[in-house]
């Protein structure tokens, strides 16, 4: 079913374990030129930055390539037309991955995750071309239409079972949004048929995950399932996922409260609201149980949505002052929680620690530094000074060389 072989999985798994050991000082240099030795893998790797610019570079070129080809070949094709050629494309480009992979023995090196991206792309784009030609997405789109969102959803799930790619999941949650629209108008129905759906993932992937506790699978699954208690959360919570909320700017959805109670029953709309105050608890406890840092990260997130969707959910105004309230409360709990585990036997309390471990925490973060350095280099380049012409440097009784005191 995985394109990659376990053992190599596992390899590179251990090689990057064996990194972060040496870094912290729990392997001595000999000791990590042994095991380095023995976790020699096949699989062609590279580092994040180079990985993002391979990624766009084979997006701009398999774009490119699509569009020449329409050029030369298909000057004005009909839309049926169009769409058979990009199901022809789809099939290429995933042709393509697999190929990349089985044979230059690519792993998350950029070029095998666009080529299999393009393939959603090309095929949900092929399925409304030449099936449903003449037909565009609208408020009331044809029920036959939700087999487009559909192959996508589930072309992305064997993407992710096969290649291993966690935005492909994320990708097929973003499709099931779609569906419900397809087969009713009532809103509250469609948010019910949403969390229905990631609820039977989560309940799938925790069964799978179960199976594979301490291998190389267990981070993915945690990912993925940290990523379904998100979309359950977000599709119950109105103040979150309401269409008015996301047809509105964002300093209004932050400051203002929201009307999204006439458009659902009150029993629906209360109900949701005992439903997020639920879900924090819940997802923390798994998280907890689990150790797992993704869905505990998750289980904070909705906690502290939870608090900011409070006031709108009931109907009272916000003020100016909410945010700093709330961030000191999140400073309090945070060293709070900090002091509560260096109190503990060696600063361990129930298998956590407030202490770094490893190197790759610090390695994020600095990947997240030179990320927002990108993002906001006026933050750190010095502005320029500006000089006045008219000011002159005085006040000495000579100066050097022969320069009189005006110089």
């Amino acid at each position: 079913m995985r394109i990659y072989s376990a053992s190599s999985e596992e390899t590179l798994r251990a090689r990057k374990l064996l990194k972060d050991w040496a870094g912290e000082g729990y392997l001595t240099k000999e000791q990590y030129k042994l095991l380095e030795q023995e976790t020699v893998s096949e699989l062609r790797t590279t580092n994040i930055f180079l990985r993002l610019v391979l990624f766009l570079f084979t997006l701009i070129i398999v774009g490119a390539a699509a569009g020449l080809f329409f050029v030369v070949f298909l000057s004005h094709p009909s839309e049926q037309t169009a769409g058979i050629v990009f199901l022809i494309l789809a099939g290429v480009c995933y042709a393509a991955a697999e190929v990349a992979v089985s044979q230059a023995r690519l792993y998350r090196y950029g070029i095998e995750e666009a080529l299999a991206v393009c393939s959603v792309g090309f095929l949900c784009g092929g399925m409304q071309a030449a099936i449903f030609s003449g037909i565009h997405f609208s408020s009331r789109p044809d029920a036959a239409q939700f087999l487009v969102p559909a192959a996508g959803g589930i072309f992305s799930l064997w993407i992710w079972r096969r290649f291993g790619f966690s935005y492909a999941f994320l990708a097929a949650m973003i499709f099931v949004l779609f569906l419900p629209g397809y087969w009713t108008s009532s809103h509250a129905a469609q948010h019910v048929m949403v969390a229905v759906f990631y609820v039977a993932g989560l309940a799938g992937v925790a069964a799978v995950r179960s199976r594979h506790r301490f291998d190389y699978l267990d981070e993915g699954y945690s990912l993925v399932e940290a990523m379904l208690w998100l979309g359950i959360y977000v599709a119950i919570n109105l103040q979150l996922s309401s269409l008015d909320l996301l047809s509105s700017n964002l300093p209004v959805w932050l400051w203002s409260g929201t009307r999204v109670a006439p458009e659902f029953a009150k029993p629906f709309y209360w109900g949701t609201w005992v439903v997020i105050w639920c879900l924090p608890p819940i997802v923390l406890t798994r998280g907890f149980r689990q150790k797992d840092r993704f869905v505990i990260a998750v289980g904070a997130i909705v906690a502290m949505l939870t608090l900011v969707s409070n006031k709108p959910y009931l109907g009272w105004p916000r003020h100016t002052w909410d945010p700093m309230l709330l961030g000191i409360l999140l400073t309090g709990v945070a060293v709070f929680a900090r002091r509560w585990l260096a109190g503990g036997p060696v600063g361990i309390r129930h298998g956590f620690t407030a202490a770094r471990l490893l190197g790759k925490d610090k390695q994020w973060m600095s990947v997240g530094s030179n990320v927002l350095g990108l993002i906001s280099p006026q933050s750190i380049t010095p502005e320029p000074q500006t000089s006045d012409a008219g000011v002159q440097f005085g006040g000495g009784h000579s100066g050097g060389g022969g320069a009189s005191n005006e110089f």
